[in-house]
């Protein structure tokens, strides 16, 4: 579930300058590396099963019309000029995209991280994905593929925060510790930019594809509450039962009319 303009030419005085100002240098929600896992005992991994548990987000009611965002006219090149739209709202043929499904309650034992990295990129002045799950200390890569300053700002609760900047094309690493759902990241330098990572602490979640579908697989035979978050329908949650090598189908209704506050 996941052309350029011109290159702009910044030299180190001006980056550092940038990095000052762009990424609040200096300030309260800024941090320095990342939070590591080293250290800590390596857990075992938990049970992992046969069952699975697969569905739609279906969107009832009159979706609104996509918000085309305002982008400067930097953006507005590495995208050849076509319009950015917001992605807080996308509807397909009555289905609902960008939703965090995952397992919230029954998951017993303990899940070691894995090993390939989650990437979330700056890649026209958007990121992509807009919503992505990750487990707690996985590496998250952070790119950017534009050749202008970004920074990205995680504004967790639970979490450490961090703020840094990203002057040109590169990549650097983050990771969650804690269980978190969800993280808002944004761009201080492109307000429109926006994410949101859910953190949990174990495999058991997706994201909502183009068709409003999920699928949870490699569970133990058991009994759980699957939620599902959205950032402008909120949350729902669900008792489901599946034994071993069973698949059950979970499907979850939004409403236009519960809408809470749309954002970019």
């Amino acid at each position: 579930m996941k052309s350029r303009a011109s290159t702009i030419l910044i030299t180190t005085a001006v980056s550092f300058s940038l990095l000052a100002i762009g990424c609040g240098g200096g300030g309260g929600d800024s941090a320095p590396a990342a939070d590591t896992a080293g250290g800590e005992t390596a857990a075992q991994q938990g049970p992992m099963g046969t069952a699975s548990i697969s569905g739609t987000i279906n969107f009832t009611g009159t979706a609104p019309e996509p918000v085309r965002l305002n982008v400067d006219r930097e953006c507005a090149d590495l995208n050849n000029g076509d319009p950015v739209y917001s992605e807080a709202v996308v509807v397909n043929d009555g289905t609902l995209q960008w939703a965090f499904v995952y397992v919230s309650e029954g998951v017993t034992g303990e899940y070691s991280p894995p090993a390939e990295a989650v990437v979330i990129d700056q890649d026209g002045c958007k990121y992509a994905p807009h919503v992505l799950g990750v487990q707690t200390n996985q590496t998250i890569r952070v790119v950017n593929s534009d050749p202008l300053l970004h920074n990205i700002h995680a504004m967790p609760e639970a979490n450490r925060s961090f703020n840094f900047g990203m002057p040109n094309v590169g990549e650097r690493e983050q990771r969650f510790p804690l269980e978190e759902v969800m993280v808002p990241i944004k761009c201080d330098v492109h307000p429109w930019m926006g994410a949101y990572a859910g953190v949990v602490s174990h495999p058991f979640y997706d994201v909502s594809g183009a068709d409003g579908s999920f699928s949870i697989t490699g569970l133990p035979a058991g009994t759980y509450t699957v939620t599902m978050w959205h950032e402008t329908y909120g949350a729902q949650s669900m008792e489901v039962t599946v034994g071993d090598g069973e698949s059950v189908t979970t499907d979850f209704t939004v409403d236009a009319a519960s809408a809470m506050s749309a954002t970019s």
